[in-house]
């Protein structure tokens, strides 16, 4: 039995155990506003906690702001960034609605915060064992790179579950439409008894008997054939040209003359194409999806360079804010230079 979000405490415990389940809640859209809740407070307490590892490598009142400002980061991030999905959602006619995407970012912010809490204790054991601030730097930035890539692949795998969902409720509902009734073909064309087509009156057929291919020998006109009694069910022998038994159906005329004309053979049904998605149920595309996390990645590197320090060298004075000045890529680059060349 699986527990729902209000009978489990720790939500990143469900959300890796019962991935499926989670995806299912999303798209019912059942008590999303308790898991929503559930997940934002895991969210902050983790990021505070990886906060505060970050600022101790400064001073107390750096682990302060860094404690405050992380959980801070993410979620104006998110802010920053839900309109422009939750727009996209709408301009290409998917079905994800407002709840429905918070809850299905949420869980990728969960997934992050937790593994970053996760790895607070190796940052604290670099932090007391190297006393390298490029080093330490570097180190916490791959942390929250690689637990960012993880947590946004959770949101695509929600994306796609939402997705597949979509499809197969509509399709099941094709083939549940009831069939367009059939169309009558058009009766063939005959004359004025309906029989047959119109045209020269058919030749009575003649009976084929002793000399009705060829006549008798000395060309007079052949002699019509008696009718014959025959006992039900009996097939009787009727003289051919040849002088030899020929059977013949009972009640059949054997009949000289042209062949009926073939009656046009009904092509087989086609399989029906599978009807287009309408516009309230087309799925998010998934490219678009994945131009949406680079756009929330820039988004989140930017805003960290603007809320900066979150750690820093000892031998700078403590600030709460830095001057805006370069770029987040350009100062990476810096520090990696310093590192390599000591």
């Amino acid at each position: 039995m699986v527990n729902s979000p209000g009978q489990n405490p720790l939500v990143i415990e469900r959300i890796l155990r019962d991935r499926d389940g989670i995806w299912q809640q999303i798209i019912e859209g059942r008590d999303l506003r308790r898991l929503t809740i559930q997940m934002l407070v895991s969210s902050v307490v983790s990021l505070a906690i990886f906060g505060l590892v970050l600022g101790a490598s400064h001073s107390a009142g750096q682990a302060l702001s860094s404690m405050v400002k992380l959980p801070l980061l993410f979620l104006a991030t998110l802010a920053i960034c839900l309109p422009t999905l939750y727009l996209f959602n709408l301009v290409f006619g998917a079905r994800l609605s407002m709840p429905q995407a918070v809850t299905l970012i949420m869980v990728s912010i969960t997934v992050i915060s937790v593994l970053t809490v996760a790895f607070a204790p190796i940052s604290l054991f670099f932090l007391i064992t190297a006393q390298n601030y490029a080093f330490f730097k570097l180190l916490n930035v791959g942390i929250l790179v690689l637990t960012a890539f993880i947590g946004l692949r959770f949101l695509t795998g929600g994306m796609a579950a939402l997705n597949a969902h979509h499809e197969a409720a509509f399709f099941a509902h094709a083939r549940t439409a009831p069939p367009p009734p059939p169309v009558d073909p058009p009766a063939a064309a005959g004359g004025p008894d309906g029989a047959g087509p119109a045209g020269p009156e058919r030749p009575e057929p003649a009976l084929v008997g002793a000399g009705a291919a060829g006549g008798t020998p000395n060309g007079a006109p052949p002699a019509p054939v008696p009718a014959l009694a025959v006992p039900a069910g009996a097939v009787p022998a009727v003289a051919g040209p040849a002088g030899a038994g020929t059977t013949v159906a009972v009640g059949t005329a054997v009949a000289a003359g042209p062949a009926p004309a073939p009656q046009p053979v009904p092509a087989a049904p086609q399989p029906a194409a599978a009807p287009p998605l309408p516009v309230g149920a087309r799925p998010t595309s998934m490219a678009l999806l994945r131009v949406w996390i680079l756009l929330f990645g820039f988004v989140g590197t930017q805003l960290a360079w603007t809320l900066r320090p979150f750690f820093g060298d000892r031998a700078t004075p403590f600030a709460l804010f830095r001057e805006i000045s370069g770029t987040f890529y350009s100062d990476i680059l810096q520090t990696i230079g310093r590192l390599i060349g000591g």
